[in-house]
């Protein structure tokens, strides 16, 4: 986990005392970035010493034939693969334990993760799996991984999780529903291969959805309590990207500009993400993913405007100026005014992806009677919370 930034009094040219912001930096592996670029993925497996892997991807890539286009690619380097084409929307820790008795099955030396940020939590998970023994439940938590794993190549096919930048891996148990990440620098991506044309595959609804967790990573990165003048730089270049071009990507998915910028956009955000942490609106969102199997994104999308509104008192001048990087004309207003236009206007933004706006739209089956069961998951998302600008008790995560 990145180390909490501080402030620390320093001596100024002048001898007089300044304020210091203290801070550490966390970056992911090699990144590669353009159109064509999973192209690569054969040579650089071979530059890394494996000639076995395991490819773990979903059923949507395989039908797709994007597994077959990346398979194809291993082929002409040479490279012996099996697939596992399972991985399911909310990945479970069942489903990672089964890819990972695959790999040590045949030997592989290196993963490959091919999708969302599902397969590529689970491939992530399954690199140090195969070098470590028991089930991925075992390492659920922080730094608990004893021994580095195996290389790991990611390639994104959607523009919104970051978890190609990311060193954890959101698994749920099936057994009680329970939600949660392994967090280890092990599961840093040795290579990432950014190819905006592997994302045209995505219909909308997956557009918005996915799109929509990179502005929540951006934006509550940027409000963080561990942000950062280092993050600040990457929530700023994900949040206007994404003001700009997450429409255009959602109703006109055949735009490579739009694309481009969406999946530079959500890398940025993954760096925003790793290195100051997100805060209420991941805390409310992961009890509806583990229990309910609402899609991440679109729990997230549903959240962020109320979030924003309750977070509004205690920074106003991040939403104010979060507001102006998102497009919405704000420049030159009081902070406050600014901040509660910044709501307003995910609002919009969210209606305008055809993205849920209640907790009954989702029609999953929640009702007020699992608001007290879901605050209380909530509120043990510590590190979450203690991110958020607000503090939230069990009264405010209910409201």
């Amino acid at each position: 986990m990145t180390r909490r930034p501080g402030r620390t009094a320093c001596q100024g040219p002048n001898s007089h005392e300044v304020v210091c912001v203290m801070f550490d930096m966390t970056w992911t592996g090699r990144v590669r970035f353009g159109a064509g670029v999973s192209a690569q993925v054969g040579e650089l497996l071979r530059s890394l010493g494996a000639e076995r892997v395991v490819v773990v991807t979903d059923e949507n890539m395989e039908r797709l034939g994007t597994a077959d286009r990346i398979c194809a690619h291993l082929e002409a380097a040479e490279v012996h693969f099996c697939v596992f084409a399972g991985v399911e929307p909310e990945p479970s820790v069942e489903t990672t334990d089964a890819v990972a008795e695959l790999a040590r099955e045949h030997d592989c030396q290196a993963v490959v993760g091919l999708g969302g940020g599902s397969c590529m939590d689970v491939a992530k998970a399954v690199s140090v799996l195969i070098t470590n023994q028991g089930s991925a439940a075992a390492y659920q938590g922080q730094g608990l991984v004893k021994v580095p794993g195996v290389p790991k190549i990611m390639i994104p096919t959607t523009a919104g999780t970051g978890s190609e930048v990311t060193s954890t891996a959101v698994l749920s148990r099936k057994g009680d529903g329970f939600k949660g990440s392994i967090s280890d620098d092990r599961l840093r991506p040795d290579y990432s291969l950014l190819d905006p044309e592997l994302t045209f595959t995505m219909p909308p609804k997956v557009t918005a959805s996915t799109g929509m967790d990179a502005l929540v990573h951006a934006l509550e990165g940027y409000t963080s309590r561990q942000a950062s003048p280092f993050s600040d730089l990457f929530a700023r270049e994900a949040l206007t990207r994404i003001g700009k071009w997450l429409r255009i990507a959602t109703w006109n998915g055949k735009d490579l500009e739009a694309r481009s910028e969406m999946l530079l956009a959500s890398f940025y955000a993954g760096v925003a993400l790793a290195n100051a942490g997100v805060g209420a609106c991941h805390a409310l969102a992961y009890p509806l993913g583990g229990s309910f199997g609402v899609g991440h994104g679109c729990c997230n999308a549903l959240m962020l405007p109320y979030v924003v509104r309750y977070n509004v008192p205690a920074r106003s001048d991040r939403y104010a100026q979060a507001a102006a990087w998102l497009g919405l004309g704000t420049e030159g207003w009081p902070d406050r005014e600014a901040a509660l236009a910044c709501a307003e206007g995910l609002e919009d933004l969210v209606e305008d992806l055809s993205l849920p706006r209640k907790l009954s739209a989702l029609k999953a089956g929640i009702e007020e009677k699992h608001f007290d069961a879901l605050a209380e998951v909530a509120l043990g998302m510590a590190d979450f919370l203690e991110n958020n600008p607000r503090p939230l008790d069990k009264k405010a995560c209910i409201a």
